[in-house]
């Protein structure tokens, strides 16, 4: 067992990301080694996302591609929503697999692989990390995602998550801390929270002050630099003023929200099961821009949702137009089988959601080049994570926020792990350049 080695694909999100380095942990706990491909690989562990059919056929692709490629006698075990969501079934259609596990099973890994081969999926709701869940960070060293509540409670109609992951469970701010203070012990630089739904956490558990006393309490640990959360359910009893004021203040915590608004369409956000209004929406993002506008706004949108006419669409377009997000992620619909959304009558087709897509994504390449521009000739601090071919610094401000927005490429010094001073030189509609202010 020493000297064997293991080959793991992570599909999805940040936060199966962080379920994929707990499965690693495990592993490497059991005496198993990294490979560097799945060729030379004894175990290939593919941990897939099944949120979306775009996600679903992936994974599947992934599978196959891994089965191929896998040298005899080597196993191949799925973790992860794709065998969550479809049970036995996809074990059926996929013989190539030799063992299966879902998201509440994640811990029983180095066990089952004693079994060999088998389905085992149980209770989504049976798995919550912890500090003690052994982690190795993938991608950056530099940066790390600490998933601070597992599963949603939620149900917008939409959306399979609480089917796969199971009811809101928040950790314990203790064990977060504990996490979060080992992290920065390691050269971790950044810090980003993530859940389905960060602002709710500790509401379950009848924590005071929720995600704001939690953060508070992250900034009092030493050692990291920036403090980042992600995806917050856009409704105002969920972003109190205490919150929004810390976010202001930047410094450590970066001034940067991400508000997965959906629609704006109350018609639309009705059929969604959103909980909030199209008027509530422009009410935060209207007192957001007034009275804290150094906060940088990433939103999500969704379109082609069963029941937005061309109408609908428009008060999205004019919406997006008024708000100028900084940054903008876009969804089609997707009608997922299971959810009330893919039996809803009114549905729009493939064809007129890619053209909405299209257009929607053109009118914020402009706001997000605009927004860009500002920062020409203004001094930012960059984390630096890495270098270009041609060996120039690249890395992140503070309104960047990884693997989903942009970066920025420095002329001069800055060494990876670095936060540097840059003049902002030049603008993209997403990438940005500059001048690194180091005296070195």
């Amino acid at each position: 067992m020493a000297h064997k080695k293991v080959y793991l694909v992570s599909l999805g999100c940040p936060k199966n990301q962080v379920d994929s380095e707990v499965m690693m942990g495990l592993l490497l706990r059991e005496g198993w080694t990294p490979a560097e491909g799945p060729e030379e690989a004894d175990l290939i562990v593919v941990n897939t996302c099944a949120f979306l059919q775009e996600a679903v056929s992936e994974a599947v692709e992934t599978i196959l591609e891994m089965a191929e490629l896998r040298r005899e006698g080597a196993s191949l075990v799925v973790a992860g929503c794709l065998p969550q969501r479809y049970g036995e079934e996809v074990a059926k259609e996929l013989p190539e697999v030799d063992l299966w596990l879902g998201p509440g099973d994640i811990p029983k890994l180095p066990q089952l692989l004693r079994r060999r081969r088998g389905f085992f999926v149980g209770d989504p709701n049976a798995f919550l990390y912890d500090r003690h869940s052994p982690r190795v960070l993938f991608n950056n060293p530099f940066v790390a995602y600490v998933k601070i509540a597992e599963g949603c409670s939620h149900r917008c109609t939409f959306c399979i998550i609480p089917r796969l992951r199971g009811r809101y469970r928040s950790r314990d701010p203790e064990d977060v801390l504990e996490e979060v203070r080992a992290l920065a012990a390691q050269g971790v630089k950044e810090v980003v929270l993530v859940a389905q739904d960060t602002t709710a956490y500790g509401r379950d558990l009848g924590l005071e002050g929720g995600l704001e006393a939690l953060l508070r309490r992250l900034l009092e640990v030493p050692g990291y630099r920036w403090l980042r959360f992600l995806y917050t359910y856009p409704h105002q009893q969920d972003l109190p003023q205490g919150l929004l004021e810390l976010l202001a203040e930047g410094g450590r915590l970066v001034p940067y929200l991400d508000l997965p608004i959906q629609h704006v369409s109350d018609e639309v956000l009705e059929r969604m099961q959103r909980r909030t209004s199209g008027k509530d929406i422009r009410g935060l993002v209207e007192t957001l821009k007034a009275r804290w506008p150094q906060i940088a706004l990433r939103a999500t949108v969704m379109v082609g949702f069963p029941g937005e006419g061309e109408g609908e669409f428009r008060e999205l377009m004019d919406f997006v137009a008024w708000a100028e997000f900084s940054h903008l992620g876009v969804f089609r619909f997707s009608p997922e089988e299971g959810t009330e959304a893919a039996e809803m009558a009114d549905q729009v087709p493939p064809e007129v959601a890619e053209e909405r897509y299209r257009r929607l994504m053109e009118l914020q390449q402009g706001i997000s080049w605009r927004k860009n521009l500002e920062w020409v000739g203004r001094e930012v601090e960059v984390l630096v994570e890495g270098a270009t071919e041609e060996g120039q610094p690249v890395g992140r401000t503070p309104f960047q926020a990884p693997e989903i927005d942009g970066v920025t490429i420095v002329e001069g010094p800055g060494e990876p792990g670095e936060v540097i001073p840059v003049e902002i030189t030049e603008a993209g509609p997403y990438d940005l350049r500059g001048r690194s202010k180091l005296s070195r």
